[in-house]
């Protein structure tokens, strides 16, 4: 499908715009991986007028796309100061081909939550696994991609996300060594193989075997790290915030078990609960600076 590696031929600009001495920029390309046109987001800070300078991926959750982070998050001031860019896809493969045998757009199916979000994965299952896979498209396409076209330097790159992105955010990390050099996740989904949302996305895209569902569960990676004895992923530390007042909390989340994983592995983790706190983007914008400020700790030369 592209004709230059990494498809930086077909990358379209679709807007940018000036934002505190830096660029927002929005871009579609195609996508081998996916098989359909991608879109994504960047800010680029003004320090990068000077050369490549570090950055950190973020992973959306259920019902957002590229811009919903750049829109509400309230991020790019304390990027353009600690001089990080910020990256951020969509959360699933979305267009005209992207359909089920029944017609129905798959990109938008079940909102519920569950299968039609993207769940940064590679599926197994039909009709899923012709277009949904996202994990291969994020580590093996976009960051090629970004580190060919934008001056970002990839042996500098931080991963973090919300909610399914949390998820997201937590499991390529674990799955990926050496990718990214920081971590952290808000309101994270911490144990999909345990909770609802995750058992229906994993069903729906892997199928019924468990123990495939277990390689893509943040929890059941860090377990594997204690079982095996295996030295801290991240041993300058994870950061998870989470909002006491998050109707999901208790039901989804489930924080407490990837930090029981984390204390038996020896992977050092600063979970912050707030008090009054909910799930939404309000939640976001009042930690995202401390999110950057963790990461920039990581990614410095």
């Amino acid at each position: 499908m592209n004709d230059s590696p990494h498809g930086a031929s077909s990358l379209r600009t679709l807007s940018e715009h000036h934002c505190f001495g830096g660029m927002q920029r929005f871009h579609e390309h195609a996508s081998t991986a996916i098989g359909l046109p991608m879109r994504f987001s960047i800010f680029v800070p003004p320090q990068a007028k000077h050369g490549k300078v570090p950055a950190v991926m973020y992973l959306a959750g259920l019902t957002c796309n590229e811009e919903t982070f750049m829109v509400k998050a309230g991020a790019q001031r304390m990027a353009a100061e600690l001089g990080i860019a910020l990256i951020a896809p969509d959360t699933s493969p979305r267009g005209a081909d992207a359909k089920g045998p029944d017609g129905v757009d798959l990109a938008t199916a079940s909102w519920d939550f569950g299968v039609g979000a993207g769940f940064y994965l590679d599926a197994t299952e039909a009709p899923w696994s012709t277009h949904w896979r996202m994990e291969s498209y994020l580590i093996d396409e976009l960051l090629p991609l970004v580190g060919t076209t934008q001056p970002i330097d990839l042996d500098r790159i931080g991963i973090f996300g919300h909610s399914m992105g949390g998820h997201g955010a937590l499991t390529l990390a674990l799955r990926h060594p050496g990718v990214f050099k920081s971590l952290s996740a808000l309101a994270p989904i911490c144990a999909p193989s345990r909770c609802p949302w995750g058992e229906k996305a994993f069903t729906g895209y892997l199928g019924g075997n468990r123990e495939a569902w277990a390689s893509h569960d943040a929890t059941e990676l860090m377990e594997a790290v204690s079982n095996a004895k295996g030295t801290a992923p991240y041993p300058q530390g994870i950061l998870i915030d989470l909002g006491l007042a998050d109707k999901f909390l208790a039901e989804q989340l489930h924080p407490h078990l990837f930090e029981a994983a984390c204390a038996d592995a020896g992977q050092p983790l600063e979970l912050r609960r707030h008090e009054g706190y909910d799930h939404g983007y309000y939640f976001i914008q009042s930690f995202v600076e401390d999110h950057l400020v963790h990461h920039t700790r990581s990614l410095q030369p």
